[in-house]
């Protein structure tokens, strides 16, 4: 089962903007998590819309179980 860590943070006007972890360890915290995405939005590395990240909105941990049923 494929597993995903989403970070979603808000930019300065407002608008959500989604980041992804493949793969995150199991004994992640919310601690953890927190603290990283706090050091994302004060990089500056990432603008959307020419908007800056501003604040953090949400974190989930996002499980995906995929069967394929045709391949070519």
């Amino acid at each position: 089962m494929a597993k995903v860590l989403e970070l979603t943070f808000l930019t300065a006007v407002e608008t959500p903007v989604k980041l992804t972890v493949d793969e995150p360890r199991e004994d992640i915290t919310e601690e953890q998590v927190e603290s990283v995405m706090q050091r994302v939005i004060e990089s500056g590395v990432f603008v959307a819309d020419d908007s800056q990240l501003a604040s953090i909105k949400s974190a989930r941990i996002v499980e995906r179980d995929a069967r394929t049923i045709l391949t070519r």
